[in-house]
Protein backbone atom coordinates (compact mmCIF):
# COMPACT_ATOMS: atom_id res chain seq x y z
CA UNK A 1 0.00 0.00 0.00
CA UNK A 2 0.99 3.64 -0.38
CA UNK A 3 2.14 5.61 2.71
CA UNK A 4 -1.40 7.05 2.85
CA UNK A 5 -2.84 3.52 3.12
CA UNK A 6 -4.28 3.39 -0.39
CA UNK A 7 -4.35 0.09 -2.26
CA UNK A 8 -2.10 -0.01 -5.33
CA UNK A 9 -3.96 -1.71 -8.19
CA UNK A 10 -2.86 -3.41 -11.38
CA UNK A 11 -5.72 -3.90 -13.83
CA UNK A 12 -5.16 -6.72 -16.34
CA UNK A 13 -7.43 -6.14 -19.33
CA UNK A 14 -8.01 -2.45 -18.63
CA UNK A 15 -9.61 -1.67 -22.00
CA UNK A 16 -12.29 -4.34 -21.65
CA UNK A 17 -15.71 -3.91 -20.09
CA UNK A 18 -14.68 -5.13 -16.62
CA UNK A 19 -11.45 -3.16 -16.69
CA UNK A 20 -13.20 0.10 -17.55
CA UNK A 21 -15.91 -0.45 -14.94
CA UNK A 22 -13.21 -1.18 -12.36
CA UNK A 23 -11.61 2.18 -13.14
CA UNK A 24 -15.01 3.84 -12.78
CA UNK A 25 -15.38 2.45 -9.25
CA UNK A 26 -11.78 3.33 -8.38
CA UNK A 27 -12.30 6.93 -9.54
CA UNK A 28 -15.07 7.31 -6.96
CA UNK A 29 -12.63 6.56 -4.12
CA UNK A 30 -9.30 8.33 -4.70
CA UNK A 31 -8.62 8.20 -0.98
CA UNK A 32 -8.69 4.37 -1.05
CA UNK A 33 -7.15 3.32 -4.37
CA UNK A 34 -4.21 4.21 -6.61
CA UNK A 35 -3.77 2.69 -10.07
CA UNK A 36 -0.26 1.29 -10.38
CA UNK A 37 -0.43 -0.38 -13.80
CA UNK A 38 -2.80 -1.01 -16.70
CA UNK A 39 -2.48 -3.77 -19.30
CA UNK A 40 -4.28 -4.59 -22.53
CA UNK A 41 -3.84 -6.45 -25.79
CA UNK A 42 -3.98 -4.11 -28.79
CA UNK A 43 -6.48 -1.27 -28.26
CA UNK A 44 -3.79 1.36 -27.78
CA UNK A 45 -5.99 4.40 -28.50
CA UNK A 46 -8.33 3.56 -25.63
CA UNK A 47 -5.35 2.65 -23.46
CA UNK A 48 -3.89 6.08 -24.19
CA UNK A 49 -7.09 7.74 -22.99
CA UNK A 50 -7.04 5.68 -19.80
CA UNK A 51 -3.38 6.41 -19.13
CA UNK A 52 -3.85 10.14 -19.53
CA UNK A 53 -6.88 10.07 -17.22
CA UNK A 54 -5.59 7.67 -14.55
CA UNK A 55 -1.80 8.29 -14.77
CA UNK A 56 -0.52 4.84 -13.76
CA UNK A 57 3.21 4.23 -13.35
CA UNK A 58 3.17 1.49 -16.02
CA UNK A 59 1.15 0.44 -19.04
CA UNK A 60 1.71 -2.76 -20.99
CA UNK A 61 0.41 -3.98 -24.35
CA UNK A 62 0.83 -7.62 -25.35
CA UNK A 63 0.90 -6.53 -29.01
CA UNK A 64 4.35 -4.95 -29.64
CA UNK A 65 3.08 -2.74 -32.49
CA UNK A 66 0.30 -1.40 -30.25
CA UNK A 67 2.84 -0.78 -27.48
CA UNK A 68 5.00 1.28 -29.86
CA UNK A 69 2.00 3.37 -30.91
CA UNK A 70 0.99 3.90 -27.28
CA UNK A 71 4.53 4.87 -26.29
CA UNK A 72 4.78 7.46 -29.08
CA UNK A 73 1.35 8.91 -28.35
CA UNK A 74 1.98 9.28 -24.61
CA UNK A 75 5.42 10.81 -25.20
CA UNK A 76 3.88 13.42 -27.50
CA UNK A 77 1.30 14.17 -24.80
CA UNK A 78 4.06 14.67 -22.20
CA UNK A 79 2.97 11.65 -20.13
CA UNK A 80 5.47 9.98 -17.78
CA UNK A 81 3.78 6.55 -18.02
CA UNK A 82 6.32 3.79 -18.76
CA UNK A 83 5.10 1.57 -21.60
CA UNK A 84 6.09 -2.11 -21.67
CA UNK A 85 5.65 -4.54 -24.55
CA UNK A 86 4.85 -8.21 -25.16
CA UNK A 87 2.91 -10.95 -23.33
CA UNK A 88 5.62 -11.40 -20.68
CA UNK A 89 5.28 -7.76 -19.63
CA UNK A 90 1.71 -8.44 -18.49
CA UNK A 91 2.90 -11.23 -16.21
CA UNK A 92 5.77 -9.06 -14.96
CA UNK A 93 3.40 -6.26 -13.94
CA UNK A 94 0.97 -8.75 -12.37
CA UNK A 95 3.83 -9.93 -10.14
CA UNK A 96 5.39 -6.49 -9.49
CA UNK A 97 6.17 -6.08 -5.77
CA UNK A 98 4.82 -2.51 -5.66
CA UNK A 99 1.24 -3.59 -6.45
CA UNK A 100 -1.05 -4.92 -3.71
CA UNK A 101 -4.11 -5.96 -5.68
CA UNK A 102 -4.48 -7.37 -9.20
CA UNK A 103 -7.78 -7.21 -11.06
CA UNK A 104 -7.67 -10.14 -13.49
CA UNK A 105 -10.04 -9.06 -16.27
CA UNK A 106 -8.36 -10.39 -19.43
CA UNK A 107 -10.84 -12.35 -21.54
CA UNK A 108 -9.94 -15.91 -22.48
CA UNK A 109 -6.91 -18.15 -22.06
CA UNK A 110 -4.62 -15.17 -22.70
CA UNK A 111 -5.24 -14.24 -19.07
CA UNK A 112 -3.97 -17.52 -17.61
CA UNK A 113 -0.27 -16.69 -17.25
CA UNK A 114 -0.63 -13.09 -15.96
CA UNK A 115 -3.28 -14.16 -13.45
CA UNK A 116 -1.15 -17.08 -12.28
CA UNK A 117 1.83 -14.72 -11.94
CA UNK A 118 -0.21 -12.54 -9.59
CA UNK A 119 -1.22 -15.59 -7.55
CA UNK A 120 2.37 -16.85 -7.33
CA UNK A 121 3.38 -13.44 -5.98
CA UNK A 122 0.88 -13.76 -3.15
CA UNK A 123 -1.31 -10.88 -4.31
CA UNK A 124 -4.89 -10.08 -3.52
CA UNK A 125 -6.40 -11.25 -6.82
CA UNK A 126 -9.86 -10.12 -7.93
CA UNK A 127 -10.79 -12.77 -10.48
CA UNK A 128 -12.94 -11.91 -13.48
CA UNK A 129 -10.94 -14.14 -15.86
CA UNK A 130 -12.86 -17.39 -15.40
CA UNK A 131 -10.68 -19.12 -18.01
CA UNK A 132 -7.74 -19.15 -15.58
CA UNK A 133 -9.65 -21.69 -13.51
CA UNK A 134 -11.34 -23.42 -16.44
CA UNK A 135 -7.98 -24.08 -18.13
CA UNK A 136 -5.71 -24.84 -15.16
CA UNK A 137 -8.16 -25.96 -12.45
CA UNK A 138 -6.40 -27.62 -9.53
CA UNK A 139 -3.01 -26.20 -10.58
CA UNK A 140 -4.40 -22.70 -10.09
CA UNK A 141 -6.08 -23.41 -6.74
CA UNK A 142 -3.01 -25.22 -5.46
CA UNK A 143 -0.94 -22.14 -6.32
CA UNK A 144 -3.36 -19.91 -4.40
CA UNK A 145 -2.87 -22.02 -1.27
CA UNK A 146 0.87 -22.51 -1.71
CA UNK A 147 1.67 -18.83 -2.18
CA UNK A 148 -0.83 -17.40 0.30
CA UNK A 149 -2.73 -15.36 -2.29
CA UNK A 150 -6.17 -13.95 -1.52
CA UNK A 151 -8.69 -14.87 -4.23
CA UNK A 152 -11.96 -12.94 -4.50
CA UNK A 153 -14.45 -13.58 -7.34
CA UNK A 154 -15.67 -10.68 -9.49
CA UNK A 155 -18.05 -12.55 -11.80
CA UNK A 156 -21.47 -11.45 -10.58
CA UNK A 157 -22.65 -15.02 -9.99
CA UNK A 158 -19.60 -16.18 -8.04
CA UNK A 159 -19.43 -12.94 -6.11
CA UNK A 160 -23.09 -13.45 -5.17
CA UNK A 161 -22.39 -16.98 -3.90
CA UNK A 162 -19.34 -15.68 -2.02
CA UNK A 163 -21.56 -13.13 -0.27
CA UNK A 164 -24.20 -15.75 0.61
CA UNK A 165 -21.81 -18.36 2.02
CA UNK A 166 -20.61 -18.55 5.65
CA UNK A 167 -17.29 -16.84 6.36
CA UNK A 168 -15.44 -20.16 6.24
CA UNK A 169 -16.95 -21.05 2.85
CA UNK A 170 -18.92 -24.17 1.99
CA UNK A 171 -19.58 -26.19 5.16
CA UNK A 172 -21.77 -29.14 6.14
CA UNK A 173 -24.85 -26.91 6.25
CA UNK A 174 -24.63 -25.99 2.55
CA UNK A 175 -26.76 -28.16 0.27
CA UNK A 176 -26.41 -26.60 -3.20
CA UNK A 177 -24.99 -23.62 -5.09
CA UNK A 178 -27.45 -22.13 -7.57
CA UNK A 179 -25.99 -20.17 -10.49
CA UNK A 180 -28.48 -17.93 -12.28
CA UNK A 181 -28.37 -17.33 -16.04
CA UNK A 182 -30.25 -14.67 -17.96
CA UNK A 183 -30.76 -17.12 -20.81
CA UNK A 184 -29.26 -14.63 -23.24
CA UNK A 185 -31.01 -12.87 -26.13
CA UNK A 186 -32.23 -16.10 -27.79
CA UNK A 187 -33.89 -17.81 -24.83
CA UNK A 188 -37.20 -18.17 -26.69
CA UNK A 189 -35.79 -18.82 -30.17
CA UNK A 190 -36.73 -21.99 -32.02
CA UNK A 191 -34.07 -24.32 -33.42
CA UNK A 192 -34.63 -22.83 -36.88
CA UNK A 193 -34.24 -19.28 -35.55
CA UNK A 194 -31.05 -20.22 -33.69
CA UNK A 195 -29.54 -21.58 -36.90
CA UNK A 196 -29.96 -18.13 -38.51
CA UNK A 197 -28.53 -16.00 -35.67
CA UNK A 198 -26.02 -13.36 -36.80
CA UNK A 199 -23.01 -11.94 -34.91
CA UNK A 200 -24.75 -8.54 -34.70
CA UNK A 201 -27.68 -10.18 -32.89
CA UNK A 202 -25.48 -12.25 -30.59
CA UNK A 203 -23.44 -9.36 -29.18
CA UNK A 204 -26.56 -7.51 -27.98
CA UNK A 205 -27.13 -8.86 -24.49
CA UNK A 206 -30.53 -7.87 -23.04
CA UNK A 207 -29.27 -7.06 -19.53
CA UNK A 208 -25.49 -6.81 -19.21
CA UNK A 209 -22.83 -4.55 -20.75
CA UNK A 210 -20.19 -7.03 -21.94
CA UNK A 211 -17.60 -7.46 -24.69
CA UNK A 212 -18.36 -9.42 -27.90
CA UNK A 213 -16.79 -12.74 -26.86
CA UNK A 214 -18.56 -12.94 -23.50
CA UNK A 215 -21.83 -11.77 -25.10
CA UNK A 216 -21.67 -14.65 -27.61
CA UNK A 217 -20.83 -17.07 -24.78
CA UNK A 218 -23.89 -15.82 -22.92
CA UNK A 219 -26.03 -16.34 -26.01
CA UNK A 220 -24.89 -19.99 -26.35
CA UNK A 221 -24.97 -20.54 -22.55
CA UNK A 222 -21.27 -21.46 -22.72
CA UNK A 223 -20.59 -18.56 -20.39
CA UNK A 224 -22.75 -20.30 -17.79
CA UNK A 225 -20.92 -23.54 -18.52
CA UNK A 226 -17.57 -21.87 -17.85
CA UNK A 227 -19.01 -20.34 -14.68
CA UNK A 228 -20.23 -23.80 -13.63
CA UNK A 229 -16.65 -25.09 -13.91
CA UNK A 230 -15.28 -22.02 -12.13
CA UNK A 231 -17.75 -22.44 -9.25
CA UNK A 232 -16.65 -26.04 -8.68
CA UNK A 233 -13.01 -24.95 -8.32
CA UNK A 234 -13.59 -21.68 -6.46
CA UNK A 235 -15.79 -23.18 -3.78
CA UNK A 236 -14.22 -26.67 -3.78
CA UNK A 237 -17.46 -28.54 -4.49
CA UNK A 238 -18.38 -31.45 -6.74
CA UNK A 239 -20.29 -30.81 -9.99
CA UNK A 240 -23.32 -32.44 -8.38
CA UNK A 241 -23.54 -29.58 -5.86
CA UNK A 242 -23.91 -26.86 -8.53
CA UNK A 243 -27.15 -26.18 -10.42
CA UNK A 244 -27.95 -23.62 -13.11
CA UNK A 245 -31.33 -21.89 -13.25
CA UNK A 246 -32.45 -19.44 -15.93
CA UNK A 247 -33.61 -16.10 -14.49
CA UNK A 248 -34.32 -13.62 -17.34
CA UNK A 249 -34.51 -10.47 -15.19
CA UNK A 250 -30.91 -10.76 -13.87
CA UNK A 251 -31.97 -9.38 -10.49
CA UNK A 252 -31.05 -12.44 -8.43
CA UNK A 253 -27.38 -12.98 -9.24
CA UNK A 254 -27.04 -16.40 -7.60
CA UNK A 255 -28.14 -18.30 -4.51
CA UNK A 256 -26.98 -20.73 -1.84
CA UNK A 257 -29.38 -23.42 -0.62
CA UNK A 258 -28.90 -24.72 2.92
CA UNK A 259 -29.86 -28.08 4.45
CA UNK A 260 -32.51 -26.53 6.69
CA UNK A 261 -34.48 -25.37 3.63
CA UNK A 262 -33.22 -21.78 3.64
CA UNK A 263 -32.08 -20.18 0.38
CA UNK A 264 -29.95 -17.03 0.54
CA UNK A 265 -29.89 -14.87 -2.59
CA UNK A 266 -27.83 -11.83 -3.52
CA UNK A 267 -29.87 -9.30 -5.49
CA UNK A 268 -29.17 -6.06 -7.31
CA UNK A 269 -29.48 -4.30 -10.63
CA UNK A 270 -27.47 -5.92 -13.45
CA UNK A 271 -24.37 -3.75 -13.08
CA UNK A 272 -20.87 -5.23 -12.80
CA UNK A 273 -19.74 -2.31 -10.67
CA UNK A 274 -21.54 -3.90 -7.70
CA UNK A 275 -19.39 -7.09 -7.53
CA UNK A 276 -16.32 -5.05 -8.51
CA UNK A 277 -16.86 -2.67 -5.57
CA UNK A 278 -17.48 -5.66 -3.29
CA UNK A 279 -14.19 -7.27 -4.32
CA UNK A 280 -12.17 -4.07 -4.09
CA UNK A 281 -13.37 -3.16 -0.60
CA UNK A 282 -14.10 -6.53 1.04
CA UNK A 283 -14.81 -6.97 3.93
CA UNK A 284 -15.96 -3.34 3.90
CA UNK A 285 -18.51 -1.85 1.50
CA UNK A 286 -18.11 1.22 -0.71
CA UNK A 287 -20.25 3.13 -3.20
CA UNK A 288 -20.22 1.48 -6.64
CA UNK A 289 -22.24 3.89 -8.75
CA UNK A 290 -24.80 1.18 -9.54
CA UNK A 291 -28.49 2.04 -9.63
CA UNK A 292 -30.43 0.73 -6.65
CA UNK A 293 -33.23 -1.82 -6.91
CA UNK A 294 -36.65 -0.24 -6.59
CA UNK A 295 -38.86 -2.94 -5.10
CA UNK A 296 -41.99 -0.81 -5.56
CA UNK A 297 -41.60 -1.08 -9.34
CA UNK A 298 -40.17 -4.62 -9.52
CA UNK A 299 -42.86 -6.52 -11.43
CA UNK A 300 -41.84 -10.16 -11.18
CA UNK A 301 -39.01 -12.66 -10.95
CA UNK A 302 -39.11 -15.76 -13.15
CA UNK A 303 -37.04 -18.93 -12.98
CA UNK A 304 -36.85 -21.95 -15.28
CA UNK A 305 -34.57 -24.86 -16.10
CA UNK A 306 -32.08 -24.39 -18.97
CA UNK A 307 -32.92 -26.11 -22.26
CA UNK A 308 -29.87 -28.26 -23.06
CA UNK A 309 -31.33 -29.38 -26.38
CA UNK A 310 -31.35 -25.88 -27.88
CA UNK A 311 -28.31 -24.72 -25.89
CA UNK A 312 -25.96 -27.74 -25.69
CA UNK A 313 -22.86 -25.76 -24.62
CA UNK A 314 -23.92 -25.84 -20.98
CA UNK A 315 -24.20 -29.62 -21.09
CA UNK A 316 -20.81 -29.90 -22.80
CA UNK A 317 -19.23 -27.87 -20.00
CA UNK A 318 -20.84 -30.02 -17.33
CA UNK A 319 -19.62 -33.18 -19.06
CA UNK A 320 -16.08 -31.79 -19.39
CA UNK A 321 -15.94 -30.95 -15.68
CA UNK A 322 -17.12 -34.42 -14.75
CA UNK A 323 -14.60 -36.00 -17.15
CA UNK A 324 -11.69 -34.34 -15.34
CA UNK A 325 -8.12 -34.14 -16.58
CA UNK A 326 -7.71 -31.30 -19.04
CA UNK A 327 -11.12 -31.74 -20.69
CA UNK A 328 -12.17 -28.26 -19.54
CA UNK A 329 -9.04 -26.78 -21.16
CA UNK A 330 -9.98 -28.51 -24.43
CA UNK A 331 -13.55 -27.20 -24.09
CA UNK A 332 -12.35 -23.63 -23.56
CA UNK A 333 -9.83 -23.68 -26.42
CA UNK A 334 -12.36 -25.06 -28.88
CA UNK A 335 -14.97 -22.54 -27.78
CA UNK A 336 -12.61 -19.57 -28.14
CA UNK A 337 -11.73 -20.60 -31.70
CA UNK A 338 -15.36 -21.28 -32.60
CA UNK A 339 -16.59 -17.95 -31.21
CA UNK A 340 -13.85 -16.06 -33.05
CA UNK A 341 -14.84 -17.82 -36.29
CA UNK A 342 -18.52 -17.00 -35.70
CA UNK A 343 -17.77 -13.31 -35.06
CA UNK A 344 -15.68 -13.27 -38.25
CA UNK A 345 -18.51 -14.78 -40.30
CA UNK A 346 -16.73 -18.09 -40.88
CA UNK A 347 -19.02 -20.25 -38.75
CA UNK A 348 -22.77 -20.36 -38.11
CA UNK A 349 -24.13 -19.87 -34.59
CA UNK A 350 -25.00 -23.52 -33.98
CA UNK A 351 -21.61 -24.44 -35.36
CA UNK A 352 -20.13 -23.24 -32.04
CA UNK A 353 -21.42 -26.16 -29.95
CA UNK A 354 -20.85 -28.54 -32.87
CA UNK A 355 -17.16 -27.60 -33.10
CA UNK A 356 -16.71 -27.80 -29.33
CA UNK A 357 -18.34 -31.25 -29.20
CA UNK A 358 -16.24 -32.64 -32.05
CA UNK A 359 -13.05 -31.25 -30.55
CA UNK A 360 -13.82 -32.85 -27.18
CA UNK A 361 -14.48 -36.16 -28.92
CA UNK A 362 -11.26 -36.03 -30.95
CA UNK A 363 -8.78 -34.87 -28.31
CA UNK A 364 -7.26 -36.72 -25.38
CA UNK A 365 -7.39 -34.76 -22.12
CA UNK A 366 -4.88 -36.21 -19.66
CA UNK A 367 -4.22 -34.71 -16.26
CA UNK A 368 -1.19 -32.40 -16.33
CA UNK A 369 1.31 -31.57 -13.59
CA UNK A 370 2.32 -28.10 -14.81
CA UNK A 371 0.91 -25.13 -16.69
CA UNK A 372 3.15 -25.58 -19.74
CA UNK A 373 1.70 -29.05 -20.32
CA UNK A 374 -1.81 -27.64 -20.03
CA UNK A 375 -0.99 -24.95 -22.57
CA UNK A 376 0.29 -27.64 -24.94
CA UNK A 377 -3.12 -29.31 -24.65
CA UNK A 378 -4.69 -25.90 -25.31
CA UNK A 379 -2.68 -25.45 -28.53
CA UNK A 380 -3.54 -28.96 -29.76
CA UNK A 381 -7.23 -28.37 -29.10
CA UNK A 382 -7.16 -25.07 -30.97
CA UNK A 383 -5.58 -26.74 -33.97
CA UNK A 384 -8.23 -29.46 -33.96
CA UNK A 385 -11.03 -26.93 -33.57
CA UNK A 386 -9.75 -24.91 -36.51
CA UNK A 387 -9.89 -28.04 -38.66
CA UNK A 388 -13.51 -28.69 -37.69
CA UNK A 389 -14.33 -25.02 -38.36
CA UNK A 390 -12.94 -25.36 -41.91
CA UNK A 391 -15.08 -28.42 -42.51
CA UNK A 392 -18.28 -26.74 -41.26
CA UNK A 393 -17.38 -23.17 -42.28
CA UNK A 394 -19.86 -20.78 -43.89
Amino acid sequence: MTPSGRQRLTVLGATGSIGQQTLDVVARHPERYEVFALTASSRWQLMAELCLAVRPRFAAMSDPAAAASLRNHLAEAGSQVQVLSGPQSLADLAAHPDADTVVAAIVGAAGVRPTLAAVESGKRVLLANKEALVVTGSLFMDAVKRHGATLLPLDSEHNAIFQCLPAEGVNAGVERLLLTASGGPFREFSAAELAAVTPAQAVKHPNWDMGPKISVDSATLMNKGLEFIEACWLFDVSPEMVDVVVHPQSVVHSMVAYRDGSVLAQMGTPDMRTPIACGLSWPERVESGAQRLDFSTLVGLNFEAPDLQRFPCLGLARDAMRAGGTATAVLNAANEEAVAAFLAGRLDFMGIPAVVARTLESQSAPACQDVESVMDIDRQARSAACQWIKERGC
